[in-house]
């Protein structure tokens, strides 16, 4: 696949109106500084006819005038804090072109060559989003889309890309996103920090690996030996498993749900591929999306972000040997865990202070690049990402681009629409080759 890249230029903000002043800023709040501090690439095909390339440019300007923070830059605000400053710098776009047919290159695998379809994420980059529309002879549309990820969650951008779409179709954009992170999560009157917040969304970087010298020298050198896998459960293996996993329940009691039965099946086979076994602690990093689990809920109109995590854990042998029904037992507790009361003791720890006095930094690190023996999992199950639509219908391929970060897992709707799902899965190159010998093996 050899992409030609034709053109490359900034879109800023295209207002009604007059335009707002560009020294503002807005303080990167509690949830935005304990995120990772980079770019997350997503990529989407869609099939002609397409509009024309101008027609998104100008939907991007206008959602760009919606969603102010995007056509920012990160840096400090007038207090030192770190902060988006409003100064429409604006977002990167590239056009460009493959001489050849899309069906050549379908389905894409998560390999190397998808970077040729997004911007580069890898050096520093001044723009917090960058498109690049990718032509292919036969008039389909490839969309790589990058966003940095202190600035919004995936909830949040995936109402971005809804939003683009809208404008490029000239229609109304709504609803009008809620931008107000820097005033809506202060700490309480009387702060209760009731959770070890230092043991998970923090931690002291000098002890995060113990001064391991064989971890450093294997993080350095992993990259080559890491690939990018994509599953395919079919609708009907989710059913059998969620039906494994909830074998035993009470009638009275619901039934694991759809994520929980996958990601204890994720998490029992990629640890059994792994080769651990007993004495051996594996866990797992869950994003959980506080909109819903607050008291009052967050408006999934909110801009920012609004994640944090649950973190299951277990003996490695006695994951693997009992069923998934233990699996997903273990993560629907962790995951129960995660609520107003741990969102609000989160709040009132990261306000305090603490953070900055004893030189604590986020666990959510981009630069681990080997996490054995445990794993992340990040699930797109419940996000609007297919809603975008330019004015051709919406994409028939969604998915996120190559990631080669050891025991990352992502669960993305399959494009198929049939409730099938996708799971992309980053191991060491032995390890996936026994982990494709037992994914589809149901215990």
């Amino acid at each position: 696949m050899k992409v030609k890249i034709e053109s490359s230029n900034t879109v800023k903000p295209l207002y009604d109106g007059v335009a707002p002043s560009t020294d503002e800023s807005v303080p990167l709040n509690v949830f935005d500084r304990v995120t990772y501090d980079t770019h997350i690439a997503v990529i989407y095909a869609f099939r002609p006819p397409n509009p024309p390339n101008a027609a998104l440019e100008q939907g991007l300007a206008k959602a760009l005038a919606m969603y102010r923070e995007w056509a920012g830059q990160l840096g400090d605000g007038p207090d030192g804090r770190p902060a988006i400053l409003l100064n429409d710098r604006g977002a990167r776009f590239l056009e460009a072109t493959v001489d050849a047919p899309l069906a050549g290159s379908m389905p894409f695998k998560p390999s190397p060559e998808l970077l040729r379809l997004h911007p580069s994420i890898d050096s520093p980059v001044e723009e917090l989003v960058q498109v690049q529309l990718t032509r292919f002879s036969c008039g389909s549309l490839v969309v790589g889309f990058t966003a940095h990820h202190h600035v919004a969650d995936g909830q949040a951008t995936s109402n971005f890309l809804v939003a683009w779409g809208l404008a490029s179709r000239r229609l109304p954009v709504g609803p009008i996103p809620i931008s107000d992170r820097a005033t809506r999560f202060p700490p309480r009157d009387r702060p209760l920090v009731e959770f070890p917040h230092r043991e998970t969304e923090y931690y002291l970087p000098a002890k995060k690996h113990g001064g391991d010298e064989d971890d450093e020298e294997l993080g350095g050198v992993a990259h080559d030996k890491i690939k990018v896998h994509k599953v395919h459960f079919t609708k009907e293996f989710v059913g059998k498993l969620k039906a494994r996993a909830s074998s035993g329940l009470p009638p009275q009691r619901r039934g694991y749900s759809t994520f929980e039965s996958v990601v204890g099946h994720l998490w029992r086979t990629v640890t059994a591929a792994r080769g651990l076994g007993e004495g051996e602690t594996t866990k797992l990093r869950i994003s959980v999306n506080g909109r819903t689990r607050m008291r009052p809920p967050v408006p999934r109109d909110y801009f920012g972000n609004m994640v944090l995590w649950a973190f299951p854990r277990s003996d490695a042998g006695d994951l693997i040997s009992r069923t998934v029904h233990h699996a997903a037992d273990l993560i629907h507790r962790a995951v129960a865990r995660v609520d107003d009361a741990y969102f609000r003791s989160f709040i009132d720890f990261a306000s305090s202070g603490a953070v900055e006095a004893e030189g604590l930094a986020p666990t959510a690190d981009e630069s681990q690049v080997v996490l054995c023996p445990d794993l992340e999992m990040d699930s797109w199950l419940g996000i609007n990402f297919y809603d975008l639509n330019f004015g051709g219908g919406c994409p028939f391929y969604f998915m996120p681009s190559y990631l080669p970060m050891e025991g990352t897992l992502f669960l993305v709707p399959s494009f198929l629409g049939d409730g099938s799902i996708e799971a992309y899965v980053s191991l060491f190159e032995n390890h996936l080759e026994e982990f494709k010998k037992i994914c589809y093996n149901i215990a």
